[in-house]
């Protein structure tokens, strides 16, 4: 049964709305060997990762730790004692560890010359300045520098720890202040970071001092064997791994994901546009800069649009970066977004699409305007498809039927399938979002709402905002999550 919350502010219908439903299956996802499971976790402590036999597996990863005394210390204990496997809970499966021979099969390798220690007189210098964006900028720059300083090694690490200490960390995790020029500015300092440290080509991740120090049944942490899943993960990735990929996506196919993000400040009406591309059967991606543009939120909206022109040029940008990494043009391009295609946007994505053989144009938005009721106790299955009328939606979250499951503490929310131009039927493309929603590999979450396209352009838009104009970003995905 469907349920329109709004539906006492609209005016009510006579005449009846066809209502279907379909259940589309759980997609499965390949691990090492070429054996398959619906899940990553049940997948990787069964099998092994992906890439384990599969040429980019990283047998060991030397860690870089940057921080306090204190903070470096319970960071690298935390970590050997992941590494060892951890004792999992409830429907979370034990963490298998890290190690050469269980879990994902590749050492951690620490070295003291691998540690760079914000010292006692560094962090008082660094926050001393009176404003507060001053002591953010100096913060930054001072992390900046470890770093630096740890790329330049003879054996630089090939993964950085941060272990910020959790004063530093909660002092400055985001500010708040309004410049002559750029009017009101909102800075975060794990944007910042990211933004700043890609430039020495190691990848990164932020290790939580409460996470790290954190007693058995600490309530403000999530449980380590959650942790410790989600964090690893997350670095074998980074290491240059590829902890599961995709099954049955169409070969050649270049996925793109669009989305718009605005400067730093509020002084400015330009929007950069940013892009996120898998490209093959293992879900790979890399990160494009599109053109600046201005947008007159007063007169068309908040949701942005590109002209005929940016949006041909934005897509002959993705098509020669596909053609250079896969050493062929791509056979089929799919476009996601969150928004609808305005007449100028869609023919210009058409004309830079023109050489390519099939084409889509797919535009999804979460709603809770429309939901399914289920009889009992659990919501609707994740990957129903339903069609309310002429309008379609999809859950990419809810009940995990093969799992037996519902891993979310909310009433799921369907997308709404706002706009669709192109060649494919439309359940093989809902299909291919469920695949998609799994492959956020700085996670072992079961799935997301969104598509890794539309979900890592966001964030990549986020990081992009601290990029200066001038610097050219780094292209992969691995130096944003």
């Amino acid at each position: 049964m469907a349920r329109n919350r709004n539906k006492l502010q609209r005016s009510v219908r006579s005449d009846p709305v066809e209502l279907a439903a379909k259940y589309l299956g759980e997609p499965s996802l390949r691990f090492c060997g070429g054996r398959e499971h619906v899940s990553q976790v049940h997948g990787i402590a069964s099998f092994g990762p992906h890439s384990l036999d599969a040429g980019r597996h990283p047998n060991h990863v030397r860690v870089g730790l940057i921080g306090s005394g204190k903070s470096i210390a319970s960071a690298r204990s935390w970590l050997r004692s992941c590494a060892d496997g951890v004792k999992g809970e409830d429907d979370l499966p034990d963490f298998p560890g890290y190690r050469a021979d269980r879990g994902f099969f590749s050492e951690l390798v620490f070295d003291d010359d691998l540690v760079e220690t914000l010292t006692t007189h560094e962090i008082a210098d660094a926050t001393s300045p009176r404003l507060r964006k001053d002591r953010f900028e100096n913060v930054v720059k001072l992390i900046g520098d470890k770093t630096r300083l740890l790329s330049q090694r003879d054996s630089p690490p090939t993964y950085l720890v941060l272990a910020i200490p959790d004063d530093l960390l909660g002092d400055f995790r985001a500010i708040d202040f309004v410049d002559p020029e750029l009017g009101a500015v909102h800075r975060d300092l794990r944007r910042a970071l990211k933004a700043e440290l890609m430039r020495y080509r190691i990848p990164t991740q932020i290790l939580l001092q409460r996470v790290a120090e954190a007693l058995p049944g600490a309530k403000d942490v999530d449980h380590k064997s959650r942790c410790a899943w989600n964090f690893f993960t997350g670095m074998y990735f980074k290491a240059g791994g590829v902890p599961w990929s995709p099954c049955n996506l169409e070969p050649g196919t270049c996925f793109v994901g669009v989305s718009f993000y605005r400067p730093l400040g509020s002084g400015s009406n330009r929007i950069r546009t940013s892009v996120a591309q898998a490209f093959d059967e293992h879900g790979d991606g890399i990160v494009l800069r599109g053109q600046d543009f201005a947008w007159d939120e007063d007169k068309f909206g908040k949701s942005p649009h590109l002209d005929r022109d940016s949006a041909s040029a934005l897509i002959n940008m993705v098509l020669d970066r596909y053609t250079a990494e896969m050493k062929q043009a791509p056979k089929r391009v799919v476009i996601h977004k969150t928004s609808r295609f305005w007449n100028d946007e869609r023919e210009g994505f058409q004309e830079a699409l023109r050489s390519v053989r099939h084409i889509d144009l797919l535009a999804v938005t979460p709603t809770s305007d429309i939901r399914l009721l289920r009889a009992g106790q659990y919501p609707p299955l994740r990957s129903t498809r339903f069609r309310l009328g002429d309008i379609s939606y999809l859950y990419t979250t809810g009940f995990l039927s093969p799992l037996k499951v519902y891993p979310h503490g909310h009433v799921p929310s369907p997308l709404q399938i706002a706009d669709h131009v192109g060649d494919t039927d439309l359940d093989q493309l809902l299909w291919e979002l469920l695949v998609l929603s799994k492959m956020n590999w700085n996670s072992a979450g079961f799935a997301g709402l969104m598509p890794i396209t539309i979900r890592f352009s966001r964030l990549v838009g986020d990081i992009m905002r601290e990029i200066p104009q001038e610097r050219e970003p780094e292209p992969q995905f691995r130096y944003y999550i």
